[in-house]
């Protein structure tokens, strides 16, 4: 007999396994709310919502493998991803910035990466396109993915074991959590002014082709 809460509980470990993986492995995955989303799901496994130790190891595995898929896309597409024209999902200077980062810390940066929003992205692809040897990579790759991995969900635990009555509002702290992160991603997004022309562009498309479509009677 399957037990639902089980169920449940897998189900929110393997998305949130899914989200750290996009994060750290693809490209489009720069805007997604890893480090607060980690947190809070250390907060919701205080309370028994998750068990730790699945969360944690899930969340190492799929930053490790996220980070080995980043650097081969690098090592595949070398040079002409610093071509590659700006989208609303890939943007040119995130690349750029990542690669500074990069030349300032050697092979550390795939370690201090981890902590570092848009830079935890592109850190491995600016690797592999350096030529890195994969073993040197993959040293530093599971050192921060298990540091990362752990750290933050554990962080969320400890203070979540330390607030009193968390329990009874859990599930609002995690939708405010949740909302919160969404937020930020929207406004990273939002705040680039080529960003919010593409969007309005697309958005003028759509409305356009529906719009043509419609039958008229």
């Amino acid at each position: 007999m399957f037990d639902v809460a089980q169920l449940i509980q897998a189900g929110g470990i393997l998305l949130i396994a899914a989200i750290v993986f996009a994060e750290s492995g693809l490209l489009v995955g720069f805007f997604l709310p890893g480090d607060s989303l980690l947190f809070g799901a250390g907060l919701a496994a205080s309370q028994g919502r998750f068990s730790l130790l699945a969360l944690i190891l899930a969340v190492i595995a799929a930053a490790i493998i996220g980070d080995n898929v980043g650097y081969s896309i690098g090592r595949r597409a070398g040079p002409r991803l610093f071509r590659r024209k700006d989208s609303l999902f890939f943007r040119q200077e995130y690349l750029e910035q990542a690669e500074k980062f990069y030349k300032r810390h050697g092979g550390k940066t795939i370690i201090l990466a981890r902590f570092t929003p848009i830079v935890r992205t592109f850190a491995p692809v600016v690797a592999g396109a350096s030529k890195m040897s994969r073993e040197r990579f993959l040293l530093f790759n599971v050192v921060g993915g298990v540091i990362w991995g752990a750290g933050l969900p554990l962080l969320g635990y400890w203070i979540g074991g330390r607030i009193p009555h968390l329990d009874r509002h859990i599930e609002t702290v995690m939708i405010g959590v949740v909302v919160a992160s969404l937020g930020l991603a929207l406004f990273h997004l939002l705040k680039d002014q080529e960003t919010r022309k593409l969007l309005a562009d697309k958005a003028r498309v759509v409305l356009r082709n529906i719009l043509l479509n419609k039958k008229i009677d």
